[in-house]
């Protein structure tokens, strides 16, 4: 590879980095966000624990597009907002199924029942599939790069 190339790759992997660093620290409030009011819907609240998931996920799903589309991508195009809006909610919602259904294995299908099951299936392995699904599909659909 010549130096121009491994300039370029450079280049490229710095700023994939730092749009993935964005990324992880508005997930990170998302998930402060989708944890608490999870934890609560299911403690307080005492409503069904998918149901909880779903609840949670949505709250947290405002609360990232408003970071990702102004900060994490907000350099990237901002002129067709309808389009950008309902890519986000599409792949978002595919996130939640991910998230939720892993929930819902865990908790229905293996019985795994109590809020420390529940918080790792929805919070850990659910949350790390979904994650890198949205990581993906926003950077490659939802939030493109101004021309």
């Amino acid at each position: 590879m010549t130096s121009t190339g491994l300039v370029a790759v450079r280049k490229k992997v710095r700023r994939v980095g730092g749009e993935a660093g964005r990324f992880g620290a508005v997930g990170a409030v998302g998930w402060v966000v989708d944890t608490a009011v999870f934890n609560l819907c299911l403690n307080v609240v005492h409503l069904q624990t998918v149901r909880s998931g779903v609840i949670s996920n949505v709250v947290a799903i405002g609360v990232n597009y408003l970071g990702n589309r102004y900060w994490t991508y907000g350099h990237h195009d901002k002129s067709q907002y309808v389009r950008e809006a309902a890519l986000f909610v599409l792949f978002s919602g595919a996130g939640m199924i991910i998230q939720n259904g892993i929930l819902a294995i865990s908790h229905y299908g293996l019985g795994y029942t109590s809020t420390l099951a529940d918080n790792l299936a929805k919070n850990l392995v659910g949350l790390g599939l979904a994650s890198a699904f949205r990581f993906w599909s926003y950077r490659t659909w939802v939030f493109r790069k101004q021309p």
